[in-house]
């Protein structure tokens, strides 16, 4: 029995009694007296038991929050893999753990669009608190299923570019994030250093990723404007890289490959034809260095997801919403080699550039 409950008690109790004494005096003077109390009685006990029903509700509406976000990744490689561990442990860095106040919904789309939209109309269904969309076609399919769950992007070039904000300083839609915009006329500037007799720089890259397109853009211009001829190839799925890889043999003294998510996936099958025919391959990104590439200057996945994550906490805490929150960017780039590739093919690094390396890149 809790306290207001014995206060019904006790007040009951007083009234029977102050009745009981009213019985044994004269009644008619009693009449209303003892009608008015009724009543106080019946309205202060209906008063005090809503009181406890009130009780109940503050409790409830002060037990922790378990807060539902869904994860969807485009495809598994090596930097998507990173960037969705640090969403996790920048919302951990914030007091959302997993099992204790938050539940991850983990998909993974394996490339496929009709898979991104089944997982994005999922994560509606199931009226989600929040959605990471890991790449930038897992955003595109997620936004447009949803304008009222707040989403944030990471591993996405471009938020302006893919229509997924209207402004990279102020979104002003349901939709925030990192963004991976590597410097590509740096990352040219380290082919050029590396493979120094370069005269046609090879580009291959997905048509319909539009992140890829966006860099390639870069690339391209910035390479004719020093005087560099350039060649592309595009794939559609893993399944043209061979083909598409081949064609830029006998054309090109080097090969430039983007943050691509299908390339990214499947480094080996390019590398393949590449290493074979001599060609050092420079990527957008560590995880496809690491995977088959020469060089790069790159993003940190991993610390790009964080950092989402730490945006994710501001959203789920209510201090902040996707609307008025400017995409982030990466300020400092890492030298990565791979090593492995670089002896396979016969090339000298420049002294300029190993020193650059730290740590476990070395």
């Amino acid at each position: 029995m809790n306290i207001k409950q014995e206060i019904i008690v006790k007040l009951t109790y007083i009234f029977s009694e102050f009745f009981y004494g009213c019985n044994l005096g004269r009644k008619g003077d009693f009449v209303k007296l003892r009608k008015l109390c009724a009543f106080l009685l019946l309205t202060l006990s209906l008063g005090i038991v809503s009181g406890c029903g009130n009780d109940e509700k503050t409790e409830k509406s002060d037990a922790k929050k378990v807060f539902h976000v869904g994860i969807v990744q485009l495809v598994e490689h090596a930097a998507l893999d990173a960037a969705n561990k640090g969403f996790i442990d920048g919302l951990a860095s914030r007091g959302y753990k997993e099992n204790t106040n938050i539940k991850f919904d983990r998909q993974n789309a394996q490339a496929d669009q009709s898979n991104l939209q089944t997982i994005a109309q999922r994560f509606v269904n199931n009226k989600v608190d929040l959605i990471c969309a890991i790449a930038t076609p897992a955003a595109q399919t997620v936004a447009n299923a949803t304008k009222d769950i707040p989403i944030v992007g990471t591993a996405i070039t471009d938020y302006a570019e893919a229509k997924l904000v209207k402004s990279n300083d102020k979104p002003e839609t349901n939709v925030t994030g990192t963004t991976d915009m590597n410097p590509v006329k740096e990352q040219i500037d380290l082919l050029l250093k590396i493979v120094p007799n370069t005269k046609t720089i090879g580009f291959i890259y997905t048509s319909s990723e539009v992140n890829s397109q966006l860099q390639i853009t870069i690339a391209k211009k910035y390479a004719e404007a020093k005087g560099l001829k350039t060649v592309e190839a595009t794939v559609s799925n893993v399944n043209d890289i061979q083909q598409a890889a081949q064609s830029l043999v006998g054309s090109c003294e080097a090969i430039y490959v983007p943050t691509d998510n299908i390339l990214a996936s499947a480094m080996p099958t390019l590398t393949a034809v590449t290493n074979e025919a001599k060609i050092p391959v420079f990527c957008g990104e560590g995880g496809m260095t690491k995977a088959g590439g020469v060089a790069t200057l790159g993003v940190d996945y991993y610390k790009l997801g964080f950092q989402t994550g730490l945006m994710a906490a501001d959203i789920l805490s209510g201090k902040s919403k996707p609307e008025n929150m400017p995409i982030q960017a990466q300020k400092e780039f890492e030298v990565i080699i791979n090593t492995e590739q670089v002896k396979k093919l016969g090339i000298t690094i420049p002294a300029e550039i190993t020193q650059q390396v730290k740590g476990a890149n070395k």
